[in-house]
């Protein structure tokens, strides 16, 4: 009996020794593999601040010109842009003290969603100036006071209608 228990003994010494060394050959290629994704993701496109306020500028002037017109659909599509532009600034530059401030703009984000619904002109005109002033409120919060936005005088693509058809 003794020289079958050293037999197991040693059986179970070396099943042990080639699953640690297995587990270490599973960690080390898991490292591996978790280093290769960490540099794609380093390496992956993200979308810059100023491209995200770029869309949000187009989508504040279509927004206006889609109000004006009474074109409530277009209009509510574009403030939706908007808080969708404010989302993924928050989420995809969140180390940025500009991300921090740009919730400033969901009172005045709401308004004018409130507006579109009612599908009141007064209110929508009315919000939409106190978007604007927020939006330029935040810039001076950030020191981007330079970057002054105003409410547009012509639509900011001529290949676009914002009049709603009417069937008479």
């Amino acid at each position: 009996m003794p020289g079958k228990m050293k037999y197991s003994i040693i059986i179970i010494i070396f099943i042990a020794t080639i699953i640690s060394c297995n587990s270490s050959m599973d960690n080390a290629s898991l490292q591996h593999r978790i280093d290769s994704l960490e540099k794609k993701l380093d390496a992956a496109y993200k979308p810059g601040f100023g491209e995200f306020m770029s869309s949000i500028q187009v989508h504040h002037a279509k927004l206006w010109f889609a109000g004006q017109n009474k074109n409530w659909p277009l209009a509510d599509f574009e403030i939706h842009e908007i808080m969708e532009a404010v989302e993924n600034i928050q989420q995809y530059q969140s180390e940025r003290k500009e991300s921090e401030k740009i919730i400033m703009l969901n009172p005045a984000m709401d308004s004018v969603t409130a507006a579109i619904k009612n599908q009141d002109s007064l209110q929508f005109k009315n919000s939409y100036i106190l978007l604007t002033n927020t939006c330029n409120n935040c810039h001076h919060a950030v020191q981007f006071g330079f970057n002054v936005v105003t409410i547009p005088e012509k639509p900011p693509f001529s290949n676009q209608i914002f009049t709603v058809e009417r069937s008479h």
